[in-house]
């Protein structure tokens, strides 16, 4: 079973910047420990949004229109942790943002602009953003 654990949000000032961090561990199915990590967020009376993705290899990534130019997704040197640095909040980004893993041949080499909802299998807890204006 593989584990997904994110931290890092917290309440700041509309133009701040937070860092959040996702960890993914475990056995999985696949002989290849490496996952594809997605960033989702959901605000209350929303739907959960799909907002940014980085492929196993790190090579590929994705954002919605919306955190372009704001948001960075990365995995550091080891490839264990994947971050979220978020630059220029503003107050709609508030919600409690999901860190979510998928692995397996089915997403090996799938770039980072289609990787779907459902392609992830193991979800984080959730780590609470709130941007005030």
């Amino acid at each position: 079973q593989v584990q997904v654990v994110e931290s890092g949000g917290g309440l700041v000032q509309a133009g701040d910047s937070l860092r959040l961090s996702c960890t993914a561990s475990g056995r999985t199915s696949s002989r290849f420990n490496r996952y594809a990590i997605g960033w989702f967020r959901q605000a209350p009376g929303r739907e959960r949004e799909f907002v940014a993705a980085i492929s196993w290899s790190g090579g590929s990534t994705f954002y919605v229109d919306s955190v372009k130019g704001r948001f960075t997704i990365s995995r550091d040197n080891a490839g264990n942790t994947v971050y979220l640095t978020m630059n220029g909040l503003k107050p709609e980004d508030t919600a409690v943002y999901y860190c979510a893993a998928a692995w397996g041949t089915s997403v090996a080499g799938t770039p980072a602009r289609d990787l779907k909802e459902t392609d992830f299998g193991s979800w984080g807890q959730g780590t609470q953003v709130t941007v005030s204006s």
